[in-house]
């Protein structure tokens, strides 16, 4: 799916935007940064074009997850509408768009970028204040009613940043019943093969690579996403995104749970540290040898 041409306007509920450019294309939409043409602010519009009654259902709900979790760390849905109806029988495709806010200062992963080219490493009390407002963010996904709910493919490219520098949780494409309970071989299939689909390696649980054939698989897998953000936010990238710069096989390295750190930087002990929310407190030292 192609990008559109910046001079389209694109018509939201008798609301009118000018597509600006291109922000993103992924396998199952693409993101424009819009402007309103009465008012001038600029908005993101995802555009999700569904070939099938399943995607349209699952873009559907999408927008019923942005719509349920309000929380000032979680991306917020401004409007959406769905146009026309998916019937592969017919040939016929529906397309779903979604308002977002636009955030101009880019994704963690564009900050840790940038850090990483100068060694730029974050202050303690930085990495903690921001790993703090996203645990938040995802305390809301597991504690919504009236089922919780799991974000799936948490990872800094789904970090925003506001224009205060708050951060954002986005894409919530890959959102589901945090609990599932898996009863048989096909099952575990179905849930490792849609994990393979929208789970990102370098961020992905390891009991989503090898899904056992009776099990529960929870908001856990949250957790170890979590933690490998924590892990980028101190070097810059994920535990396992250097395995696959190396050529090695992520999964193997997942499942044993495999990791490494820099050289010259292996010692990452905390304390001292205090970072507080709502009546929560993390105490951790930390110190980073050079070599």
């Amino acid at each position: 799916m192609g990008c559109i041409c910046s001079k389209e306007v694109i018509t939201v509920n008798s609301r009118k935007y000018k597509v600006c450019e291109c922000l993103g294309e992924g396998g199952f939409s693409t993101v424009f940064l819009v402007e309103d043409i009465i008012t001038c602010k600029k908005y993101a519009i995802k555009k999700i074009i569904c070939h099938g009654l399943e995607d349209q259902q699952l873009a559907i709900k999408e927008i019923e997850y942005y719509k349920l979790i309000k929380h000032p760390n979680v991306i917020e849905c401004i409007d959406s509408t769905c146009e026309g109806t998916a019937d592969p029988l017919r040939n016929t495709t529906s397309k779903i768009l979604i308002i977002l806010p636009y955030y101009q200062k880019g994704t963690l992963a564009n900050v840790l970028e940038q850090r990483a080219k100068n060694s730029d490493y974050m202050k303690p009390i930085d990495i903690l204040n921001i790993f703090l407002q996203i645990c938040e963010g995802v305390k809301a996904f597991h504690e919504a009613k009236p089922e919780p709910l799991a974000h799936r493919d948490l990872k800094t490219a789904n970090i925003m940043f506001s224009d205060i520098g708050t951060p954002v949780i986005m894409d919530l494409g890959s959102v589901t019943t945090a609990r599932v309970q898996i009863c048989s071989t096909q099952a575990a299939r179905a849930l490792q093969d849609l994990a393979a689909e929208r789970c990102s390696m370098p961020y992905r649980a390891p009991e989503l690579f090898n899904v056992e054939s009776y099990c529960m698989v929870d908001e856990r897998t949250d957790i170890w996403s979590l933690g490998c953000i924590l892990y980028a936010l101190c070097y810059f990238k994920s535990p396992f995104d250097t395995v696959y710069e190396r050529g090695d096989s992520i999964a193997l390295a997942v499942i044993s749970a495999h990791v490494t750190f820099p050289e010259g930087y292996a010692e990452f002990n905390f304390t001292d540290v205090k970072s507080q929310s709502n009546g929560t407190s993390i105490y951790i030292y930390y110190n980073r040898k050079h070599s």
